[in-house]
């Protein structure tokens, strides 16, 4: 079959790091589902190196918007999609968005503003990854929450053993204080421990600011948002990952690696970690505005001290990857 005469399934999910990986099962089953057709998933651009380790997505097709807000268009070209699949959000913008491609199947959860779909109810507390797989097999689609693991990366971990700390995330709200990810990276050093800090592009201030507190080499500092493949290696090499409710927290979860991930404003039911030893999440609640400008009061309720603890409980890696 030409590549022109292939059929397409278009998924649209075009938001961050965790989001596309939090779909990542919902993905795999789509491309176990629709095996000869060429699946395009509609995502920002820089997430494409993500997609492909996903062996789910053949194709990105760059899409995005502020903050969480849907496309206002698809640069999609050619035939409609044989079918589409609404992974973005409940409606009606995303299913307008795709309705207007006109695909002779749209898999999309129920809205009343769209009463032509005839999808499944949307569950505003259920978590993130058996959301989706809930709305594929609501259409037949056999899809597994667990199945979310990626495989090693080949470059080498530039800090194999460390303990990687993350003080960004998306929103303010989200962000614990610096001074007490210092505090937590004056102890560690302590103990003999390697600890390298990371930061996205725009969070290199933040990430300055941790690594003077707590007096880091300036090899242990990787700011500015490191190119997917560096990022993956270091995460899948490190003794443990340290973090807020962000994408780095679900890409250790991907590779298998231990995380203590400080949550608030919003809880691990809806966004943490499957339940297994080597993942600990921290949340004390209640929950709050995930789009607040400072701190959440719940996270702040997460000590140094609980965050060494935890880290203390943590299974041993017996080869951390070099």
């Amino acid at each position: 079959m030409s590549a022109a005469a292939r059929p397409r399934v278009l998924v649209l999910r075009a938001l961050g790091l965790g989001d596309l990986l939090a779909g990542v099962p919902a993905l795999r089953a789509l491309r176990r589902e629709f095996p000869g057709h060429e699946v395009v998933l509609a995502a920002p651009a820089g997430l494409a190196p993500v997609a492909a380790a996903t062996g789910a997505v053949d194709r990105v097709l760059p899409a995005s918007a502020p903050g969480r807000a849907v496309p206002r268009t698809l640069d999609w070209t050619g035939p409609p999609p044989d079918v589409a699949v609404d992974l973005h959000g409940n409606g009606p913008p995303s299913h307008r968005l795709l309705q207007r491609l006109r695909p002779p199947r749209l898999l999309a959860f129920a809205h009343p503003s769209t009463p032509e779909i005839e999808g499944p109810p949307w569950y505003a507390d259920e978590h993130e990854r058996d959301r989706w797989c809930r709305l594929l097999r609501s259409y037949g689609i056999d899809a597994d929450p667990t199945d979310l693991l990626l495989a090693r990366p080949r470059s080498a971990s530039p800090a194999p053993g460390a303990v990687v700390l993350h003080p960004g995330a998306g929103a303010p709200a989200r962000r614990w204080p610096v001074e007490r990810y210092a505090a937590v990276a004056g102890a560690l050093r302590g103990q003999g421990q390697r600890v390298v800090v990371t930061g996205g592009a725009g969070e290199e201030d933040l990430v300055a600011r941790l690594a003077k507190e707590a007096r880091l080499p300036d090899t242990d500092v990787l700011a500015g948002g490191l190119p997917f493949g560096r990022l993956s290696a270091l995460v899948a090499g490190a003794r443990a990952v340290v973090s807020g409710d962000t994408g780095i927290a679900h890409l250790a979860v991907a590779h298998a690696t231990p995380t203590v991930t400080l949550f608030g404003p919003v809880p691990p039911a809806r966004w943490g970690p499957p339940a297994h030893p080597r993942h600990i999440p921290l949340w004390h609640g209640p929950e709050g505005d995930p789009h607040g400008r400072s701190p959440d009061p719940a996270l702040l309720r997460v000590t140094p001290d609980e965050v060494l603890h935890a880290l203390d409980r943590l299974p041993t890696r017996p080869d951390p990857a070099p």
